[in-house]
C-alpha cells in the first residue's frame, strides 16, 4: 500500500506535496495538526483500485501431486525485522476509521456507476421533510453540520461525507428561507399597524436607509399612540447618533482633515482655526497644507489664514511635515489640509500613510448632501481602526439629511461638528444630535426618488443586503 505522510506548516503547503509526489490522482486520506503545523496522509488512485480488487480474494491454486513439495520450516523473524513490522503498524493505524470511511464512500461511487439499479438499494436514505411552517420550523427541517477543516479533500460529518459546496448551498437555502419568512412577518404586522407603516414611509422618505428603519420600528413598543410612536422613533434615533460635548477648538491637539474631494476639508481647517484663534488667541494655532495637487489650495488656505491673521505653511513631503509640527509643538492646536482623493483613487493609501506620524489625529470630512452610497464608501476607504471623529459639511446645501446620519449611526461615528455656509469662522455649529435629527425630519419637498405606500414590499421582498458597517443599535 503506496500510503505516505506529507507535513506543512499550513494545509495549502502540506497538500501540494502530496500532489507533487503523487500527481493528479492523488487522494487524501485524513490531515490533522501537529506541532510542526499540518499532516496530511496520501495515496493514489491506483492504490484504492488495488483495494477493490482485493475485496474478492483468489482461492487457492490445487496443487498436484507431482507439484506438491515438503513444507520448508519459516525462518524465525529478527529482531530488526520486528521492531520495522511493528513501526509500519503504527503509522498506517493514525486514521483507520476515517480511511475505512473513505474507502467505503469511493466503493459505493463505483458500484452506482457500474450498476444505477443496485445504487438506488445501496444508497436510498430517508430525506428530511422541508416544512415551510416559521422560520425556526425551517431551520430545524434542514440540518447543518459544522464544516470540519478547511482542505481540498472532502469533510467528514457523523460518518457521511458531505462536500463543502453542498454545505454552504444548504446554509444559504436556510438564511434565504428564514429572511423570506421574517420579511412577509414584518410585512404582515406593517399592515396591521398602520402607524408603524407610516413610520416605516417617513424615514425612507427622509433618506434613512430601509435597513435602519426597519431596525428601529422592530423594536418600537406596543401599543403606542401616533404622536408617542413619532417621539419614540425620533428618541431612539438621537440616542443612537453619537457626538462629543466638548468643541475641537478647547479639546486642541493636532487634526489631520482627510476626504474625498470637493467636501469643504479646506474651508473647514480655516473655520477651526477661527474659532480656536477667537477663544485661544492667533499664536494658538499653526495652520499646514499637504494638497500639492489641486491648483491653488496652497494660496486658498493661505488667504483665510491672511483672514484671520495667520500663516498656513506647505509641507511637500513626510520629513517636512515632521519638520513642521516639531515648530508647532507648543501650539493649542494644529490643523492639516490633505489632499482631495476619490475612495478607489490608487494614490489614497500613500497620501494617508504621510500622516502615519504620533500625535495626529484623522477627521473625517463628509459631504451631507451626498448619497447615501457613495457616503457608504467614503467611510470605508478612509475609516480608521479607533473610533472615527467626523465633520458634516454643507448642511445648508443638503436636500436630506437621513442619508448623512444613516451613515454616521451604522458606522458608529462621532460627529464633532457642522458646517452650515461658506463664512469663515462664523458657519460653523456644535454637533447637536436632537437638532440634527430633527432637521432630518423636516424634509418635506416631494421627490421623484421618494417611495409610495404601495412600494414598501419591494424594499424587502429581496434577499436583505446589509450595509457596510452596521452596528449595533440601542433601542
Amino acid at each position: 500500500m503506496n500510503i505516505q505522510r506529507f507535513t506543512g506548516a499550513t494545509s495549502r503547503e502540506a497538500l501540494a506535496k502530496a500532489r507533487m509526489a503523487f500527481g493528479e490522482g492523488t487522494l487524501i486520506l485524513s490531515n490533522r495538526p501537529t506541532s510542526l503545523g499540518v499532516e496530511v496522509m496520501a495515496t493514489t488512485e491506483d492504490t484504492l483500485a488495488g483495494i477493490g480488487q482485493r475485496d474478492r480474494l483468489p482461492e487457492p491454486p490445487v496443487l498436484r501431486p507431482s507439484q506438491r513439495t515438503e513444507a520448508v520450516p519459516a525462518k524465525a523473524p529478527s529482531s530488526e525485522a520486528r521492531q520495522q513490522v511493528e513501526a509500519d503498524a503504527t503509522e498506517l493505524t493514525m486514521s483507520t476509521l476515517s480511511f475505512q470511511d473513505y474507502v467505503r464512500e469511493r466503493m459505493l461511487r463505483k458500484r452506482q456507476t457500474e450498476s444505477p439499479a443496485r445504487t438506488d438499494e445501496v444508497t436510498r436514505q430517508p430525506q428530511p421533510a422541508l416544512v415551510l411552517r416559521a422560520p425556526v420550523a425551517a431551520a430545524a427541517a434542514v440540518p447543518l453540520a459544522a464544516p470540519a477543516k478547511s482542505g481540498t479533500g472532502p469533510v467528514s460529518t457523523n460518518g457521511s461525507v458531505v462536500s463543502r459546496s453542498i454545505v454552504d448551498e444548504l446554509q444559504a437555502m436556510r438564511d434565504l428561507i428564514e429572511d423570506r419568512f421574517n420579511t412577509f412577518a414584518w410585512l404582515g404586522q406593517a399592515r396591521q399597524h398602520p402607524i408603524q407603516s407610516n413610520l416605516m414611509l417617513k424615514l425612507m422618505r427622509a433618506g434613512y436607509s430601509p435597513t435602519l428603519s426597519r431596525a428601529i420600528l422592530e423594536r418600537m413598543p406596543e401599543p403606542l399612540s401616533a404622536a408617542d410612536a413619532v417621539q419614540w422613533m425620533i428618541d431612539a434615533i438621537e440616542r443612537n447618533l453619537k457626538t462629543h460635548p466638548q468643541a475641537l477648538h478647547d479639546e486642541g491637539g493636532c487634526h489631520a482633515l482627510v476626504g474625498a474631494t470637493g467636501v469643504g476639508k479646506t474651508t473647514t481647517v480655516a473655520k477651526l482655526a477661527g474659532q480656536c484663534a477667537q477663544a485661544h488667541g492667533a499664536s494658538s494655532v499653526g495652520m499646514i497644507t499637504l494638497d500639492t495637487h489641486r491648483v491653488g489650495a496652497h494660496e486658498q488656505l493661505r488667504e483665510h489664514a491672511r483672514s484671520l491673521g495667520l500663516v498656513a505653511h506647505l509641507a511637500h513631503d513626510r520629513a517636512a511635515l515632521q519638520d513642521l509640527l516639531g515648530l508647532f509643538a507648543n501650539k493649542k492646536m494644529v490643523l492639516i489640509d490633505t489632499t482631495g482623493l476619490a475612495p478607489r483613487d490608487p494614490r489614497k493609501d500613500d497620501s494617508l500613510d504621510v500622516l502615519d506620524l504620533p500625535g495626529i489625529k484623522r477627521l473625517l470630512v463628509l459631504n451631507a448632501g451626498a448619497q447615501g452610497d457613495t457616503l457608504d464608501e467614503v467611510v470605508g476607504a478612509f475609516k480608521t481602526a479607533a473610533t472615527q471623529h467626523t465633520v458634516l459639511s454643507k448642511i445648508d446645501e443638503a436636500v436630506k439629511l437621513g442619508p448623512a446620519l444613516d451613515v454616521a449611526i451604522r458606522h458608529q461615528l462621532v460627529i464633532r461638528g457642522v458646517t452650515t455656509g461658506q463664512k469663515v469662522p462664523q458657519d460653523w455649529a456644535y454637533a447637536d444630535a436632537a437638532g440634527l435629527v430633527r432637521m432630518s425630519m423636516r424634509a418635506n419637498s416631494k421627490s421623484a426618488f421618494d417611495p409610495k405606500a404601495s412600494d414598501l414590499g419591494f424594499f424587502f421582498i429581496q434577499p436583505d443586503h446589509r450595509p457596510r458597517g452596521a452596528g449595533v443599535l440601542h433601542a
